[in-house]
């Protein structure tokens, strides 16, 4: 290894993660960790009703507990500035928009004492009738009105698109087809659930505030906290250096962390907060539930004429959410003439946020499940009847794409999961009592840069660099990715390279998020590090001067970024076992082969990719947020119930990549790599099931009472 990191060109190397050995020794400090004097821990109250008023709050015996300090409600909690948004407008009123919802806070010496306080405070209200069903058939489904985040254009779902999108008569198209299906496809809700739960610690000094919380990005985190408490930016501090997953859950949900700055404004001491499992479950976000019509049409020789998929999903009346659940669709397959529609029915229940590829994990699921349909039904074999349907631009746009290898994916993929020996017959192969079956499925996410990255490079006579950006690591590699992009920019050994990230000190940065960091701060980097090479020759005749040299660089636009179609591609190859008398399911092996630019590090994408794909799997078959419609709540909120594919569940996974470097994403080359290995997943594993059993299972997950044979 210490050749590979003597290398003057670091990227494609398998470099170890340089943050790793902090990991293992339990020396990386998490949120929670950081040490602060004279803390406090801090307790939430929360709504045990689903929609209504508070009317009466009874305080007095929590407040006479031994080491209470305070006790917030919306009766005495400090003044907000941003009351219209119940997400971050913390105990502003006493509405409840959905059970669990923050009512108040404890704050007490000791964590014990602050959760024994809670079990004393009262509440009385004054209920409404609540509705948390989501149904196809609601007379109150709405097009989503939605302002896109991360900077980027406005639109009406979460990515920035229109909700509608329509191109040709599909009407006609589809009566006049050869070949047609017509299907509904569901998939739940599902909860992001990080190893380490959402947490903030902070603390006050003369008007300014340090919190040190679990985020998927500091600068974005500062705006939301400094813009709710009415504070510039640049008095609020965010150090987020090591986060334990996040899965989108981290991005905006940052209500725990401004109610940890009110509690600490309050009883003038830094306060501790974590939420436990059971608080995740209705306090940070999660997939929303989705009900999906896909219809198809066909000629004679397997082409698509005609492509449909309507979407209702469901979002919080508190607060519009919608995941771009069939803008895949829009970009997948050639057809003439298409149709994709998005609703949302509001409802009594907490706000949805962003998980692991939003709205294409769900929509993937139901395109590729409807294309295993319609090969089928035109007598192809699922890998060509999608060669067929290829487009050679984007369908929609007419974009070419800035590169689409989905193709060499499928073919690749089919090579090495040996598709050629598939009898493509519905229960045709088994071993003893089980079933076999095999399936496939392509997978797509968008691969862009978002605004807002800056850089600094700092260079010292002995060729020691600092790399200063407040990026996100969030258990993904980026550490280790940004340090050899860096050196290879800058031209020298990875060893001569140090990276900082995770503080608002440094320059900005843009969020973990949409596949997209890499690309984005990268692009920042490799910015700053041609700034610092060009001073130094410019004005320095190369030589760095005795006191040292730092330059300061923003991320550059792209010139490409309107004139290509930018996403990452794979195909994924499912293999399943299915008992013939128990209906168990079994993945025996995932197969992925990816179309993902210009690869960083082998090792980190490959853990990323196999990562969403184990992902994929539990979404498939295990996770499911059970919804009780008698009182609004998930009644699974915990990993005794709430179950996600563990170490038994998974066999061989194989993440595999086609070497290509994308031109015009950004200078180094790279697609993104986080969200693709889920999205295709899940659809891969149902069609395997089908063919294993003969059964189509269209709603997720892919439960025993489902397969009665």
């Amino acid at each position: 290894m210490s050749d590979v990191r003597a290398r003057p060109h670091a990227i494609g190397s398998p470099l170890d993660r340089i943050d790793g050995a902090q990991k293992v020794t339990g020396t990386a400090t998490y949120a929670f960790e950081w040490p602060v004097e004279h803390a406090v821990y801090l307790h939430p109250l929360q709504s045990t009703i689903a929609a209504g008023r508070i009317t009466a709050v009874d305080t007095e015996a929590a407040e006479a507990e031994p080491g209470v300090l305070a006790v917030l409600t919306h009766l005495n909690a400090p003044s907000l500035t941003r009351p219209d948004d119940p997400e971050l407008a913390v105990l502003q009123t006493d509405e409840v928009a959905w059970r669990g919802q923050f009512t108040g806070a404890v704050v007490a010496e000791t964590l014990e004492a602050a959760r024994a306080a809670a079990g004393l405070v009262r509440f009385a209200y004054a209920p409404r009738e609540h509705d948390v069903v989501l149904r196809a058939d609601r007379d109150d489904l709405q097009k989503p009105v939605h302002a896109a985040v991360f900077g980027m254009e406005a639109g009406e779902l979460q990515d920035g698109s229109p909700a509608d999108s329509m191109l040709g008569d599909v009407a006609r198209a589809l009566d006049s087809a050869q070949v047609r299906l017509d299907a509904t496809y569901a998939t739940p809700m599902y909860h992001n659930n990080p190893m380490e739960p959402h947490t903030a610690v902070v603390s006050w000094d003369d008007g300014a505030l340090t919190v040190y919380c679990s985020t998927q990005g500091s600068s974005f985190s500062r705006t939301l906290i400094a813009g709710v408490l009415g504070l510039p930016p640049e008095r609020v501090r965010v150090i987020s250096p090591h986060v334990g997953g996040g899965f989108g859950s981290k991005v905006f949900p940052h209500s725990y962390a401004v109610l940890a700055a009110m509690a600490a404004r309050t009883v003038r001491r830094p306060v501790k907060f974590a939420l436990t499992r059971q608080q995740m479950f209705a306090l940070v976000g999660y997939r929303p539930a989705s009900i999906q019509r896909i219809r198809l049409g066909a000629d004679g020789d397997g082409h698509l004429t005609a492509v449909s998929h309507e979407v209702a999903e469901q979002t919080a009346k508190a607060k519009g959410y919608a995941d771009q659940v069939a803008v895949c669709t829009r970009m997948m397959y050639a057809a003439p003439n298409r149709r994709t529609t998005h609703r949302l029915a509001p409802l009594d229940i907490p706000v949805p946020t962003i998980m692991r590829a939003p709205g294409e994990g769900q929509g993937m699921f139901a395109l590729e499940s409807a294309m295993d349909e319609m090969a089928l039904a035109c007598g192809m074999d699922p890998v060509e009847f999608r060669i067929r349907n290829e487009p050679e631009v984007h369908p929609e746009s007419g974009l070419p794409f800035s590169s689409r290898h989905l193709v060499a994916c499928l073919r690749e993929g089919a090579r090495r999961a040996g598709w050629e020996r598939r009898d493509p017959t519905p229960r045709a192969r088994r071993d003893g009592r089980w079933l076999l079956g095999s399936g496939v499925a392509a997978s797509t996410y968008p691969s862009p840069r978002l605004p807002g990255s800056s850089a600094s490079i700092g260079v010292t006579p002995d060729g020691h660099h600092r790399v200063l950006i407040a990026a996100a690591d969030l258990g993904t590699g980026a550490w280790t990715a940004l340090t050899q992009i860096a050196a290879d920019a800058l031209e020298v050994p990875v060893e001569q390279v140090e990276v900082r990230i995770g503080d608002t000190a440094l320059p900005p940065a843009s969020v973990a998020g949409f596949s997209s960091g890499i690309s984005s701060w990268g692009s920042a980097i490799c910015a700053a590090a041609m700034r610092l090479r060009e001073v130094l020759e410019s004005d320095h005749g190369g030589t760095v001067p005795a006191q040292g040299l730092e330059v300061t660089a923003d991320m550059p636009a792209n010139p490409d970024e309107d004139r290509y179609a930018m996403h990452s591609f794979g195909a994924q190859f499912a293999e399943v076992r299915v008992d013939q008398d128990t209906g168990e399911v079994r993945v025996a092996r995932l197969l992925g082969m990816f179309d993902v630019g210009r690869v960083i590090n082998p090792k980190t994408v490959r853990s990323q990719l196999i990562g969403g794909m184990t992902q994929g799997m539990s979404m498939a078959l295990y996770e499911h947020s059970v919804l009780d419609p008698r009182f609004g709540h998930v009644v699974n909120h915990d990993f005794a119930q709430y179950h996600i594919a563990a170490n038994a569940d998974v066999h061989a996974v194989e993440a595999h990549w086609v070497h290509e470097r994308d031109p015009h994403t950004n200078a180094m080359g790279a697609k993104g790599a986080g969200e693709v290995g889920i999205v295709g997943t899940a659809a891969a594993i149902a069609n395997a099931v089908y063919h294993a059993t003969g059964i189509r299972v269209r709603e997720l997950p892919i439960t025993l009472d489902k397969l009665l044979f």
